[in-house]
């Protein structure tokens, strides 16, 4: 297995991390070591490559970013465990896998959740993890870029304990009404940091590596 660099960026800005993202990714060569960032954000609105900015209902005084990821809006803040995922997928996995790679991401929140004694689920054709228990309430968003050669960033979002407000001035991954939850309204007592440390473990196991330096 190949080793991949952990960093804890600890609460930095969305935009900061996201030119850090496109300025590695620029950089990078097939001899880069892979890398996953484990960061929380200010409250901030983004916005997927192709997103309609309709999505965005009523932003107030929260900043939105246009990015270049896949997927439509959505809401970054604190309590929310984000990881990003530098990947070189060509490398990895010797060809463009991305539909396993994102299937890899969706079972390792899965597995976290059941972790906490959380029940969650895919639903097919919208990227994320749902609580059929509560309505089909989204509990995780996923949105990529991989560039031509192959090389991802962007991530995942888990939502441990959150200020829960802020998606109702959204339609959430563009969907009007959809519910949103946290791991803390499902009846987990947990933190970011941990839930963070718990994912890379998680995806280390379901997409194959290991951590450079030991368990994060």
């Amino acid at each position: 297995m190949e080793a991949v660099t952990v960093r804890q960026l600890g609460i930095l800005p969305y935009q900061v991390v996201f030119d850090r993202m496109q300025q590695f990714t620029q950089v990078r060569t097939p001899q880069t070591l892979d890398e996953i960032w484990l960061v929380e954000h200010p409250s901030v609105f983004t916005l997927g490559k192709a997103a309609d900015p309709a999505n965005i209902l009523n932003a107030g005084q929260i900043p939105v970013v246009r990015t270049d990821r896949g997927g439509d809006a959505t809401y970054h803040g604190p309590g929310q465990a984000v990881v990003y995922l530098l990947i070189d997928l060509r490398r990895r996995f010797n060809r463009l896998w991305v539909q396993a790679f994102v299937a890899g991401l969706e079972a390792a929140v899965l597995q976290v959740l059941a972790q906490h004694q959380i029940q969650g689920e895919r639903h097919l054709g919208a990227p994320g993890i749902y609580i059929p228990t509560h309505q089909g309430a989204k509990i995780a968003a996923l949105g990529l870029k991989v560039n031509s050669k192959g090389y991802t960033y962007h991530g995942l979002a888990l939502n441990v304990a959150m200020d829960l407000a802020p998606f109702s001035q959204i339609n959430p991954c563009g969907y009007p009404g959809l519910t949103v939850t946290d791991m803390k309204t499902e009846g987990a007592d947990c933190q970011v940091n941990g839930i963070q440390s718990e994912l890379v473990r998680a995806l280390a196991h379901h997409i194959g590596f290991t951590i450079k330096g030991g368990q994060p």
